[in-house]
C-alpha cells in the first residue's frame, strides 16, 4: 500500500518555489505530491524526437552553418516561437506551452503543451511537423522517424552545444557501454499523464511499468546500425540495458509494499548526480550524492544547499522505463512518423485515464513476478511481439492491452468535428496487431527484398524516403 502523505501546509507553495532552499526530505515528497489533480484536470503531454538529415548526403545535421540546426531554430522564430538561450547560444524554442529542444546528437524534440484530448495533442503534432518540414526543406534538411540512427557511426554524430551534455558524455562511459549511443543515436515518443492521488499514482505506475515492454514491442522501429541489421527490433530499447544501472531499469521496488511518494524520493536520492546549474553554468558533480547536497557537503559544490530547481534537474537525470515527476512519463517507445506519434498517447490515455480499463490492466499484470518483469524487459528488444510468455506471446498480451485502451477511449467519448472519438488514433497499432508484424520487421523485409520486387535491395538509404516525415 502507498505510504500516507500529510496534507499540504499553507506554506507549501512557497516551499515548492523553484528557488526555495530544501531544508528536509518532506519538501521533496511534497514536490511530487503537488502533482495530485482531480480527474477533471487531467491532461495529456506528448513528446517526440526525430533525426535531422542533410538531404544531399543523408548525414546528420550539424548545429552551426547555413544549413544547420541553429538555422532551423532561427527560422522558426519568424512564426512566433521565442528562443531559449544558454549564454548566447540558442538551444530551443517555446510557444504557448510547447517547447522545441535539442537532444545531444541533434535530434529535434517537440514537448507538447498539456492538452485535454488526443484530438488536441495530435493537432499540435501535425502543426509542428508541417512547420518543421516547411522550414527545413528550404535548408535542404529532412527528418526521419525511427528509434535509432540507421546509417551513422557514433563518432560521426555532431554534438549539440549544451553544457549538461558535456558532463553526461564524460560520465556515461564509466557506467555502461552504450550510454553515448543513447545520447547521440536514439529517438523516442513519450507521453506524460496525471494522477489523482498517491494511491492512483502507485496503481498507474505499476500497470504502466509492467506493460512498458508491450509498448516497446508495438513501437519497435530500430533494427539497423550503421547500414546493417543489428539483430534487434528495438535496438533503442536494448541500449538502455547497458547505459547506467543506477538510473535505468525496471525498479522492482515499485511493485513492493510501501511504494509511494516517499519510496520514490528515496530511490531518486540514491541515484548519483550529474550536475548543479548556477549562474548560467553547469558544475560537474557527476557521481556525487544528492544526500550530501542536502547537508551542504557536496564535494563539487561545498557549502551550498539545493533548491527545488536542483531537485527538478536531478529527477530529470533518471531514465527508467516509467519516470515520476509531478506526472508519470511513459518512456518505452521508439521514435516514429506522424500517425505513430499520436498512437502512443492514445494507447496510454485509454489504459490509464479510464478506471475500468486501469483496473482490468492491473488484474492482467498483478501476479507477474519480478523475474517475469525482467524477462520481458530483456527479451522484447530482440523479439518484440514474438517474445514467448506464459504459454503465449507478447502479441497476445498486446492485443489485450490495446483492446483495454480502446474500451477506455470509447468511454472517454471525446468526439472531434467529424464525429469520431479518440479510438481513431489506435489505428496504426491495430494494423500492427492484425499483421503480427512490427514496423521494424516491415523495414527488414524491405531491406532484404530485391529492388525489382519493390524492396531496398540492402540499400539503407531507402529508409530516408520511406520513413521520413
Amino acid at each position: 500500500m502507498p505510504t500516507s502523505h500529510t496534507p499540504h501546509s499553507p506554506s507549501l507553495a512557497s516551499s515548492l518555489a523553484k528557488d526555495a532552499l530544501i531544508e528536509n526530505k518532506q519538501q521533496l515528497i511534497d514536490y511530487i505530491a503537488a502533482g495530485n489533480k482531480p480527474k477533471s484536470d487531467w491532461t495529456i503531454g506528448t513528446e517526440h524526437e526525430k533525426f535531422g538529415f542533410c538531404m544531399k548526403n543523408l548525414k546528420p545535421v550539424p548545429y552551426e552553418g547555413t544549413r544547420g540546426i541553429r538555422a532551423i531554430l532561427e527560422a522558426m522564430q519568424e512564426f512566433g516561437w521565442a528562443p531559449m538561450l544558454e549564454g548566447e547560444t540558442i538551444i530551443g524554442l517555446t510557444k504557448d506551452g510547447q517547447s522545441v529542444t535539442l537532444e545531444p546528437g541533434g535530434q529535434l524534440e517537440l514537448s507538447g503543451a498539456m492538452r485535454k484530448t488526443l484530438h488536441e495533442t495530435c493537432s499540435e503534432v501535425s502543426s509542428h511537423l508541417k512547420l518543421t518540414k516547411a522550414v527545413s526543406e528550404k535548408l535542404g534538411i529532412g527528418f526521419l522517424g525511427v528509434g535509432f540512427n540507421p546509417n551513422t557511426a557514433r563518432n560521426d554524430v555532431p554534438i549539440m552545444p549544451k553544457g549538461r551534455y558535456v558532463i553526461m558524455r564524460n560520465y556515461m562511459p564509466k557506467k555502461g557501454n552504450l550510454g553515448l549511443d543513447m545520447m547521440l543515436r536514439t529517438s523516442t515518443i513519450q507521453v506524460n499523464l496525471d494522477y489523482a492521488s498517491e494511491a492512483d499514482m502507485v496503481k498507474k505506475f505499476r500497470v504502466s511499468l509492467a506493460l512498458q515492454p508491450l509498448a516497446t514491442a508495438l513501437f519497435a522501429a530500430s533494427p539497423f546500425t550503421e547500414g546493417k541489421p543489428n539483430g534487434f527490433l528495438s535496438y533503442r530499447s536494448h541500449i538502455w540495458t547497458d547505459t547506467d544501472p543506477d538510473r535505468c531499469g525496471i525498479m522492482p521496488f515499485i511493485f513492493e509494499d510501501g511504494m509511494g511518494f516517499e519510496a520514490y524520493v528515496d530511490h531518486v536520492l540514491n541515484v548519483p548526480m550529474y550536475f548543479v546549474y548556477r549562474d548560467g553554468k553547469y558544475i560537474d558533480v557527476a557521481g556525487q550524492s544528492f544526500r550530501d547536497f542536502l547537508r551542504g557537503e557536496l564535494p563539487g559544490y561545498p557549502g551550498h544547499k539545493p533548491t527545488i530547481q536542483d531537485w527538478e534537474d536531478h529527477m530529470s537525470t533518471l531514465f527508467p522505463e516509467v519516470r515520476l515527476k509531478k506526472f508519470l512519463e511513459m518512456r518505452g517507445a521508439d521514435g516514429g512518423t506522424g500517425n505513430r506519434i499520436c498512437a502512443l498517447p492514445a494507447l496510454w490515455t485509454g489504459l490509464l485515464y479510464d478506471q475500468t480499463s486501469l483496473d482490468a490492466a492491473w488484474d492482467m499484470v498483478k501476479n507477474w513476478t519480478a523475474e517475469e518483469h525482467a524477462y520481458l524487459r530483456d527479451n522484447v528488444p530482440a523479439q518484440a511481439l514474438h517474445t514467448p510468455f506464459r504459454g503465449g506471446t507478447v502479441l497476445d498480451l498486446a492485443q489485450r492491452m490495446v483492446a483495454l485502451s480502446s474500451d477506455g477511449l470509447k468511454r472517454r467519448a471525446q468526439i472531434n468535428s467529424t464525429g469520431e472519438d479518440e479510438r481513431i488514433f489506435l489505428n496504426p497499432l491495430l494494423t500492427i496487431l492484425d499483421r503480427g508484424q512490427t514496423v521494424a520487421e516491415e523495414m527488414l523485409e524491405k531491406y532484404n527484398s530485391p529492388v525489382d520486387q519493390g524492396g531496398w535491395g540492402g540499400d539503407i538509404t531507402k529508409i530516408f524516403k520511406d520513413y521520413a516525415f
